[in-house]
């Protein structure tokens, strides 16, 4: 099985100022795509610098011309399905046809408070993208839509003339629990995961393999109940948040090794974090670029 190597650049530099020579390098090279968060600021980024990601993805689309480009991820908590829709078709026209939206239930971190609201319970989060990722299907799908829901609602919303890719971009639906394995199910054309949590200060790799191992064998079994084969959706790794951390970037052999043994239990795609000297993400520059040019070959 072919494993694909894609790369999140995080939107934390002016344009001027490196970030568009960044996303124009990650096309040099050969990633597949190349993801940003959609946040309205991230964790230790908060006090920094930090850009709107469809901007950021418009931007990266207008100075490159093969790199798939997408979100990881887009979540309800400061979204709407139809503004949110009407960008994403904007997006996917000028980017002529690149587009994939990760999406998921979102948090509880500055996002979930930042437009005044207190944040939502698990249970809030799970029934807000339940609604909001077929009605989003929906509104990129058909020139018009009008729905009432609990949470959203649409009046004779147009989008006209719809995706480029048709019947509309592709949705990488991130969830490890049965209510969001059943929307990647029916919905998502790919699957995304950071791994079990619970694991990431004490666990070994080992048992974050199993774990990830468990969460597959549950989204084959939401894919089963709705009659669809698994292996027609991707599945995404976002690496960095596994007790691995940072250690697959510190050589190619040791990138290799652990793409190699993610590939085993199924995994597509992964995605690295473009490096950010002095934080979370810091790692040698030479050696990620080292492992973007010569790990696909070696993984086959």
């Amino acid at each position: 099985m072919s494993l694909r190597l894609s790369t999140v650049i995080l939107p934390h530099r002016r344009w001027n100022e490196g970030g568009r020579e960044t996303w124009q390098r990650a096309e040099q090279l050969g990633f597949h795509t190349g993801y940003t968060y959609d946040h309205l600021s991230w964790r230790t980024f908060r006090d920094g610098p930090w850009f709107g990601a469809v901007p950021t993805l418009t931007g990266a689309a207008a100075v490159t011309d093969r790199l798939r480009l997408g979100t990881l991820v887009t979540s309800p908590n400061f979204r709407h399905p139809v503004t949110l829709a009407k960008e994403l078709i904007t997006l996917d026209d000028i980017s002529g046809g690149r587009v994939t939206l990760g999406i998921g239930a979102g948090g509880t971190g500055f996002d979930a408070t930042a437009l005044g609201q207190d944040p939502w319970t698990p249970r809030e989060r799970a029934d807000r993208l339940a609604e909001f990722v077929p009605l989003l299907d929906r509104l990129l799908s058909e020139d018009s839509v009008s729905y009432e829901g609990d949470f959203y609602s649409a009046h004779e919303a147009r989008n006209i003339p719809g995706c480029v890719q048709r019947p509309r971009l592709p949705f990488a639906v991130a969830a490890t629990g049965p209510r969001g394995l059943k929307l990647a199910a029916r919905h998502g054309q790919a699957w995304v995961t950071t791994g079990d949590p619970k694991l990431y200060e004490n666990g070994t790799p080992e048992q974050s393999r199993h774990a990830l191992r468990g969460q597959i064998d549950k989204l084959t079994d939401a894919c089963a109940a709705l009659g669809r084969d698994v292996n027609t959706l991707d599945k995404i790794l976002l690496t960095g948040f596994t007790p691995d951390r940072s250690h697959p970037l510190e050589s190619l052999d040791a990138f290799v090794d652990f793409a190699g043994r993610h590939r085993e239990l199924g995994f597509t795609e992964l995605v690295i974090h473009w490096p950010i000297p002095d934080s979370v993400f810091a790692s040698d520059q030479k050696v990620f670029e080292q492992i973007a040019m010569e790990a696909p070959a070696q993984l086959g």
